[in-house]
């Protein structure tokens, strides 16, 4: 028999046991030690009553996901815009919008609102009244950076059902997402998603698009699911679906307002105060005057956070100026919202930024972001004169102004991905 000498707890017990029997006495020492047999060796950690306080090796929270998204005025390819893109074997849009593509391939996922349908490979492509762009445009859009493209507008059936489907077979086809026509019943009920890849989350962003009408062209009776007009409980039956589904954010484009008026309708205004109602939308992406708008943070959004909202972005590229209509046809705005997503919470936008672009239609239709010409910046073949570039600069100015409900600075630089590049999951 021999003495056995175990510390628990700062007690001292003593115990008689056979040599052959002898073994660490249940709970005594540091977990995972064994003590020698005729030893007394005791762990600091038993002094001092037990393992490491857990509050002192507590893990490091989760960084945040940070992405952005960016935006666009209307891809509206007129007559002269068309011509100027022809090649003698095709057309590339790609050079008079290559001095936006830091912007458009900066932001983390790219939403432009694609005007018109695509001419069929037989066909002629035309401007207005009836357009029909040619089939490049979407590759073309896809090597800018453009991750997708809300395509429910008024001229969606300008050519027909036949070249609305074939246009989102392009827009597949060249790996760009699209919403707001459809192909089929099943296709106009499902959202665009964007999945992107951030801080370890697969976060999910859905888009849905409507259109004020479709300028008096007849949906097809057999095919009235082929563009998805404005309804304020369908688009919201549409977001809340999306995020049953598993959207971390809903994104919705539309095609609404008047023509060249700076200042939203009243139809804007209470299509987006029942939207940010519902709590169900975070963004509102709006289109179709082909002047800027201003924006705004509408009480209500998900969860009350507010939600946001660009009235009208202008005119990415086009043939509209003061010639045409008024001065500010010949801007827009790319817009760059910010969200953030924490590991263990919602996603939410958390700001705003614009940034002007305009088009030089003399200087072969090329399109430009207005800080870097404010800033003294001259081009090759550049046509605007300085009062020209100050005055464009001023008139977007003035609109953004007039935003309320949050700051919305302007910015000058483009920014830069946060990850790779976003997935697009395809709608049928």
């Amino acid at each position: 028999m021999i003495l056995v000498v175990v510390l628990e707890a700062g007690a001292i017990l003593l115990a008689l046991a056979p040599w052959h029997d002898a073994a660490p006495a249940a709970g005594a020492g540091t977990p995972g030690t064994t003590a020698s047999a005729g030893s007394a060796d005791v762990s600091p950690d038993a002094i001092d009553g037990g393992a490491e306080d857990p509050t002192e090796a507590a893990a490091t929270p989760a960084p945040d996901a940070v992405f952005t998204i960016g935006a666009a005025g209307d891809v509206l390819p007129h007559e002269t815009v068309i011509r100027t893109a022809a090649t003698g074997e095709g057309y590339d849009f790609v050079p008079m919008l290559a001095a936006t593509q830091a912007w458009s391939s900066g932001v983390d996922l790219a939403i432009c609102s694609m005007e018109v349908p695509l001419s069929l490979p037989q066909e002629t492509p035309s401007g207005y009244p009836l357009f029909g762009a040619p089939d490049e445009l979407p590759a073309n859009l896809a090597t800018l950076g453009w991750d997708g493209c809300a395509t429910a507008t008024n001229h969606a059936l300008d050519r027909g059902y036949d070249n609305s489907a074939f246009t989102l077979d392009e827009f597949d086809a060249a790996g760009l997402g699209h919403a707001g026509s459809a192909r089929s019943a099943l296709e106009a009920d499902e959202p665009q998603i964007y999945e992107l890849e951030r801080e370890g989350q697969t976060i999910r962003v859905a888009q849905i698009a409507a259109t004020y009408g479709t300028n008096g062209l007849p949906i097809p009776s057999d095919a009235p699911w082929a563009v998805t007009l404005i309804d304020t409980d369908r688009l919201v039956a549409q977001a809340t679906a999306a995020r049953t589904a598993g959207a971390d954010l809903v994104v919705a484009s539309l095609h609404w307002g008047v023509e060249y008026r700076s200042a939203p309708s009243t139809d804007q205004l209470e299509v987006a105060d029942a939207l940010a109602a519902s709590g169900q939308i975070d963004l509102i992406i709006g289109n179709h005057p082909h002047v800027p708008q201003p924006m705004a943070l509408l009480v209500g959004g998900p969860r009350g956070e507010g939600m946001w909202v660009a009235y009208s972005l202008g005119n990415l590229i086009s043939n509209q100026d003061d010639l045409c209509c008024i001065p500010q046809a010949a801007t827009g705005v790319f817009i760059t919202a910010t969200v953030v997503k924490p590991a263990d919470g919602p996603a939410r936008v958390t700001g705003l930024e614009w940034t002007p672009i305009t088009v030089d239609r003399v200087g072969a239709q090329r399109a430009y972001p207005l800080p870097d010409l404010v800033a003294g910046d001259r081009p090759d073949g550049l046509t605007l004169t300085a009062g020209e570039i100050s005055s464009r600069m001023a008139g977007v100015q003035a609109v953004m102004d007039n935003s309320t409900g949050a700051e919305f600075p302007e910015r000058t630089e483009p920014s830069t991905p946060t990850g790779r590049a976003a997935v697009v999951v395809p709608r049928s």
